[in-house]
């Protein structure tokens, strides 16, 4: 048996059958380009999520907010403290529940995340330049029915 050397090309014709590995394909390449447009915002792909889940969502808990990312909530400690190190977010406290609290954009979080949508929708046109408005659409509604599956 012989190997394959360095230069020659490795197909994977045999795995683009499936639409679950063109769908993990497509995603890396948009959370590689995303990555590229949240560095200079100070944000990744997840702490942007989390910024968004939070300013449509005030007084959010972060149990809630965990369960919006579908991350473990020892993993939304972190989110929460990098945001609100960054001022973007602040938490108050519920009342009646010391052990949780309320999650909530501050005034600098509220710019941030209109200056990150803006740039992420800058991010999206790109990325779907050839395609239509109805073929995005589309494309939504389709992901939208393989996720409620």
């Amino acid at each position: 048996m012989s190997k394959i050397d360095k230069d020659t090309v490795i197909t994977d014709q045999k795995l683009r059958q499936f639409v679950g590995y063109t769908m993990k394909r497509a995603f890396l390449t948009v959370r590689e380009d995303l990555a590229t447009v949240l560095e200079p915002l100070g944000l990744r792909m997840t702490s942007f999520s989390a910024l968004a889940i939070i300013h449509e969502n005030p007084d959010i808990s972060q149990s809630r907010l965990a369960e919006a990312l579908y991350i473990e909530r020892s993993g939304v400690v972190v989110l929460v403290d990098e945001l609100e190190s960054a001022d973007l977010i602040e938490r108050g406290r519920v009342e009646g529940d010391r052990r949780q609290y309320a999650l909530r954009t501050t005034e600098a979080g509220e710019a941030k995340w209109q200056e990150a949508e803006r740039a992420v929708q800058a991010h999206e046109d790109a990325l779907l330049r050839d395609l239509t408005p109805e073929e995005r659409s589309t494309l939504r509604a389709l992901l939208r029915r393989v996720r409620r599956r």
